[in-house]
């Protein structure tokens, strides 16, 4: 695992989010549209696990405090937050 995929992960965990809480469930709250909710839903929960196994394996990879891996794993139920986590913590320039 590299540094480059936990970021892509993050990305992608925050993407899978918006779209589940933002269009994929009122579509099927509202409009009782069930079918992109479980596709996105499947994938969110896929990539939800992938990025908090990763947050354990950057932990040790990166000699996190168990602040910053609290901070990290609490990003991943925020919205927008895996992003911000991704720059703050995973971005090269930092």
């Amino acid at each position: 695992m590299t540094l480059k995929n936990f970021r892509l992960i993050s990305i992608l965990e925050g993407i899978s989010y918006l779209l589940l809480f933002g269009i994929t469930m009122p579509l099927k709250y509202y409009m009782d549209f069930h079918g992109p909710n479980k596709i996105v839903g499947m994938l969110h929960g896929i990539l939800f696990i992938a990025y908090v196994v990763m947050s354990f394996v950057f932990y040790k990879k990166l000699k996190w405090s168990i602040s910053t891996l609290f901070i990290v794993l609490l990003c991943s139920i925020i919205p927008f937050g895996t992003f911000w986590m991704e720059r703050k913590y995973l971005h090269p320039a930092n």
